[in-house]
């Protein structure tokens, strides 16, 4: 398998349940999201399917992590 093969693997279009699994949050919190420019925007795949790439739904959970506030171990 080629380094070109592995990315597009690591990158698949995913459904709204899957990207709910991955981010932790419903559906009308996504699409909130999504109006504000705060989430990874979806593409029609075709007729009435929507999906997100899997890479940004990770990326956002990861910059989402990096700017919470560090935890006070006090």
């Amino acid at each position: 398998m080629t380094m070109h093969m592995r990315i597009e693997a690591a990158d698949r279009l995913l459904n709204l349940e899957e990207v709910k699994g991955i981010v932790g949050l419903g559906k009308t919190m996504i699409y909130r999201k999504m109006r504000a420019g705060e989430f990874p925007m979806a593409c029609k795949a075709g007729g009435c399917s929507t999906r997100w790439r899997e890479n940004e739904c990770r990326a956002w959970v990861v910059a989402q992590l990096a700017s919470r506030a560090p935890a006070n171990d006090s």
